[in-house]
């Protein structure tokens, strides 16, 4: 019988990555994914969609190449590994791959600088420069609003250092 149970615990070894796939590959992110629909916290609504944005990238990656992935023998190891990293909360894979080169890519970024639009040009046809502006600035509104938006636009560049101002973000 210990040859029975041997051999049994060795085919469950080789094939781990085929039993252990579907479980962290769609029963438990299927599980979150309907809990997160449930909360009202948007944070997770983030998360389980975007992992399934992944999860079809990697399905269509492995129907597109699935010849060659083939002859990679540690394929599924890997694709087990790469979807337990982004499904797991503790890891927030898909989160940090979507912030941090999907969105980049997809949201329309343009810079905004905060304080200074100017509303034209003088009666010269002379554009403002940016020391006449930031004085005009100081006359209208004083000093202070100027170093706080200076101070708020120093602590956006801090928290993110790929920070770029969207233009829904902002109002004129």
């Amino acid at each position: 019988m210990g040859s029975g149970a041997g051999s049994f615990f060795k085919v469950v070894l080789k094939n781990f990555d085929v039993l252990a796939g579907p479980l962290v590959g769609l029963l438990y992110p299927l599980y979150a994914s309907i809990r997160a629909i449930e909360t009202k916290s948007q944070v997770d609504d983030q998360q389980w969609l975007t992992y399934w944005v992944f999860h079809s990238m990697i399905t269509l990656f492995e129907m597109t190449f699935a010849k060659v992935l083939e002859w990679i023998p540690i394929w599924p190891y890997a694709r087990l590994v790469l979807l337990c990293w982004l499904s797991m909360p503790c890891f927030s894979g898909a989160s940090y791959v979507y912030e941090h080169y999907l969105r980049p890519l997809m949201v329309n970024q343009q810079r905004v600088n905060l304080w200074y639009v100017p509303k034209g040009k003088d009666p010269l046809n002379q554009r403002d420069d940016i020391i006449t502006a930031a004085e005009k600035y100081i006359q209208q509104h004083g000093s202070g609003e100027l170093q706080y938006m200076l101070d708020n636009a120093e602590m956006h560049r801090r928290n993110s250092s790929s920070y770029y101002g969207y233009a829904e973000d902002y109002e004129y």
